[in-house]
């Protein structure tokens, strides 16, 4: 089989061949149809990550899509990068059984996109947000493909209205495609009582929810949309490790800042998101922004996608057998 293969930390795969894995106790065998190149795939083999450096050469690719062979169509993930261990982006893939989920047809390249990020911003949004029906959602980073995902879930969870804040037009006028209310444009600006205005401006009355994937500036100045016992659910730093907040915000309000990552789920909770998700692509609910490319030609695909140069997410997908 082919397989993409990380073989040291700081480089983009290369692609080889190698024997196809043999499942063992408690695992099932996969035939991959497609991965995505997602950011947690980027840094763990930068070496960087909290996870430490991996070792290699390794298979990366933290989640995919296939078949069992018995053609079952499947979700999945592995620990690839972030332990010892092959990932999906391969011919094929050994996983444990807990980390498989059933699909319905033909959703395999939207929910690759989708996938774990759609997992992030739904239980942002509603487990660790503890979102209502009624509420007024603010969305930061709508751009990408968390804040895609957590515009349409907003909708799909009875938000009443959603405010979606992203740098580039395209994103802008994306988010409203996708349902957002109002649009809010984020700049490079230090000034966060500009950019709290803009957003205060966008919203009808006190928002419920902040969805960060920024922190930085932009989680400050949204901090200052939120109503008495609103929550900030940050769930990335890309805009900044630190955030300038201030106590009387924070104290007047009586807000909660909370944090969240996919890795504090159990099996059984992400398999329930998992196939809500599957649910809403399979009915053309739920969409993201993605191309897709030929697992030959991942080693460019990567350094676009690590690069930000990527119109969307990218997907690869594997070769017809």
């Amino acid at each position: 089989m082919d397989a993409a293969v990380v073989t040291a930390c700081g480089r983009p795969p290369v692609v080889e061949r190698r024997e196809p894995p043999r499942p063992g106790d408690g695992q099932v065998r996969v035939r991959v149809a497609a991965a995505p190149i997602t950011p947690l795939d980027v840094l763990c083999a930068t070496g960087t990550s909290y996870f430490g450096t991996p070792a290699t050469p390794y298979v990366p690719g933290v989640q995919g899509v296939g078949h069992l062979d018995d053609g079952t169509p499947v979700w999945f993930a592995t620990p690839a990068g972030m332990r010892p261990g092959d990932g999906s982006m391969a011919g094929y893939c050994v996983v444990p059984d807990a980390d498989v989920v059933a699909l319905p047809d033909g959703v395999d390249t939207i929910l690759a996109a989708l996938g774990l990020s759609a997992v992030a911003a739904l239980m942002a949004l509603t487990w660790r947000g503890e979102l209502s029906p009624g509420e007024q959602v603010v969305i930061l980073g709508a751009g990408g493909v968390v804040g895609q995902a957590a515009v349409q879930l907003a909708r799909l969870h009875g938000a009443r209205r959603v405010v979606a804040a992203a740098r580039s037009a395209a994103a802008r006028e994306r988010a409203r495609l996708l349902g957002a209310d109002a649009v809010v444009t984020l700049t490079d600006t230090d000034d966060v009582d500009t950019l709290a205005g803009w957003l205060v401006d966008a919203c009808d009355g006190p928002a419920d929810v902040v969805l960060d994937p920024l922190f930085g500036v932009p989680a400050a100045a949204a901090l200052r949309t939120l109503a008495p016992r609103g929550r900030l659910v940050n769930l990335g730093s890309s805009a900044g490790e630190q955030a300038p907040f201030d106590s009387a915000t924070l104290r007047s309000r009586s807000l909660r800042i909370l944090g969240y990552t996919n890795n504090e789920l159990a099996p059984a909770r992400r398999a329930q998101a998992i196939r809500e998700i599957a649910g809403h692509v399979a009915a053309g609910r739920l969409a993201a922004t993605h191309e897709t490319v030929p697992l030959a030609e991942v080693a460019d695909a990567w350094t676009r996608q690590a690069d930000g140069r990527a119109a969307g997410r990218i997907v690869l997908t594997m070769p017809r057998r």
